[in-house]
């Protein structure tokens, strides 16, 4: 047991953190910018230790968003102290699912060409859309919970592939909360009369 808890240390504490991080994001409380800083700074030595390369590389990209985030939540919009939970623009739609399905080609090839990843399709495909997810969050767009769940549940079993017990677990668990997460940001655009 010792040995499985020494060998597995750095997936407990970031499993520990990311569970108390989609639960501030579910709340919708801006304290889950400091736990995610935290949480995607450990997580970039665990992935490269698991050559999950392009998670790893994410995470550096994630560590920007969780400064970004947390500044477009507190600095709010023009005419509101704090940001609002809205509806993703649809104008937004094209653009960016054209950067998903462009950032996972080059990514996979990437992967492919320099790395020994074992998972270059999903892999580079979780990548490119969590780039999406994230800037969504930081946006504070409701239909950021859709991405995320389907990140979370091809994770959930890279993870369990890769030997990530205790993440690939709380990737499980994130697919639970992130429907549970619509649900509670529909409501609190309804209750503050933002749901336009």
């Amino acid at each position: 047991m010792a040995a499985f808890l020494a060998s597995h240390w750095l997936d407990i504490v970031t499993t520990v953190l990311g569970l108390a991080y989609i639960l501030l994001e579910y709340r919708a409380s801006v304290w889950m910018w400091a736990v995610g800083f935290l949480m995607q700074a450990l997580g970039i030595v665990l992935y490269y230790q698991k050559g999950l390369y392009a998670d790893c590389g994410m995470e550096f990209y994630y560590l920007s968003m969780t400064i970004y985030g947390y500044w477009r939540w507190v600095r709010g919009s023009s005419e509101r102290r704090q940001l609002p939970i809205r509806h993703f623009p649809l104008r937004l739609v094209l653009p960016w699912t054209l950067i998903i399905l462009s950032l996972w080609a080059l990514i996979y090839c990437l992967l492919r060409t320099f790395t020994d990843s074992t998972v270059p399709l999903a892999d580079s495909f979780t990548t490119a859309l969590s780039v999406v997810g994230i800037w969504a969050l930081a946006h504070k767009y409701l239909e950021q919970w859709f991405l995320w769940i389907v990140v979370d549940v091809v994770t959930c079993v890279l993870y369990y592939y890769k030997d990530i017990p205790f993440k690939a677990s709380l990737y499980a668990l994130y697919v639970v909360i992130a429907i549970m997460g619509y649900r509670k940001w529909r409501s609190l655009m309804g209750v503050s009369g933002r749901d336009k």
